[in-house]
């Protein structure tokens, strides 16, 4: 049976996924998911990409990606996730698929749902028992968003740009978003609209 038509718009946000192969842990330690890392932080320039939040976990990858009429998300992915499989192949002499067949996409439809997913994404260390607080955690978007920590990988969500007057206020407010105080009040005060650089 034919794979069904990957629906991408031509400007807007999606939440991407790709997973190991029957979920081996193909970024398991630091090396392989700063080389990972490495590998989108080059990939989203030339392929025209904004990653707005993301988390490199040990069996798999979350991304939310802001898209653009030039932007090629299937290029994205099809050159960070053959490249690591290269990587991988050579570095642990390892045959066989690496990744659960194509990585899967969801478009986010709202503001709300942008934050939420951010949080979601976020949080995945912290329900898998990795960290205690997401802030332990090192690949992830969470360091940036809550304490201004730089991170070149990423593009303000415009959603959390709209979510104080200052960089202060939008940090205190996301961190409390996170911890689920005050969420109602966070999405009734984000501002939506297409990333700054």
């Amino acid at each position: 049976m034919p794979r069904s038509r990957r629906i991408i718009p031509k400007e807007g946000a999606l939440h991407v996924m790709c997973r190991g192969n029957n979920k081996l842990p193909v970024l398991a330690n630091e090396t392989d998911k700063k080389y990972y890392f490495f590998l989108l932080l080059k990939l989203k320039l030339d392929n025209h990409v904004d990653i707005l939040h993301y988390c490199i976990m040990d069996n798999h990858v979350h991304l939310i990606v802001w898209l653009r009429e030039e932007s090629a998300l299937p290029r994205l992915m099809k050159q960070a996730n053959l490249t690591y499989f290269h990587y991988y192949r050579e570095k642990y002499d390892y045959c066989g698929h690496l990744w659960q067949g194509r990585y899967k996409s969801i478009l986010i439809e709202s503001d709300a749902q942008a934050l939420q997913c951010g949080k979601y994404i976020e949080l995945n260390p912290v329900r898998a028992n990795m960290v205690k607080q997401p802030e332990q955690y090192q690949f992830s978007s969470y360091r940036y968003y809550a304490f201004g920590q730089p991170d070149h990988l990423i593009t303000p969500n415009p959603v959390f740009m709209g979510l104080g007057a200052n960089p202060s206020t939008q940090r205190q407010t996301y961190i409390n978003f996170v911890e689920e105080k005050d969420s109602r009040q966070l999405i009734k005060k984000g501002k939506s609209g297409r990333p700054k650089k």
